[in-house]
């Protein structure tokens, strides 16, 4: 039996994850708390401690300008007390060659709004060198 706080990041992580898969920019946009942080991990240029919703979407413009990255598949939506999952597999473009890999993005929640999420690469090897 799940928890009420556990059904609130259910309800939260799964109505972003379904956004996402639309491309609704509008709600995908809605989802982020104003005080969102993506913690975006690597040693590429965009690695770091990103604070608040203008600066997480211009860092999702900039990886967006780099790599044309896009969505391929949403695999799982997980929720629990704490913490919500996305896994998912996404394309990315640079020099002509396309990559395509998983990733793990996990998120908190308040407000009933994303707000913080980690970023978790398949290879992030591959991600520092895309996005350099």
């Amino acid at each position: 039996m799940s928890s009420s706080s556990e059904s609130a990041v259910r309800e939260v992580v799964r109505r972003y994850a379904d956004a996402w898969a639309t491309n609704d920019l509008k709600t995908i946009f809605d989802c982020y708390h104003d005080e969102v942080v993506f913690h975006y991990f690597g040693g590429g240029p965009l690695a770091g401690v990103h604070q608040g919703k203008a600066a997480c979407l211009a860092l999702l413009k900039q990886v967006k300008e780099k790599t044309n990255r896009r969505l391929v598949s949403i695999r799982d939506v997980l929720a629990g007390e704490h913490f919500g999952v996305i896994v998912a597999v996404e394309q990315f473009e640079r020099d002509g060659a396309t990559h395509v890999l998983e990733r793990l993005l996990r998120y908190s929640v308040r407000d009933g709004r994303l707000a913080e999420c980690w970023i978790y690469d398949e290879d992030q090897r591959l991600v520092d060198q895309l996005l350099r």
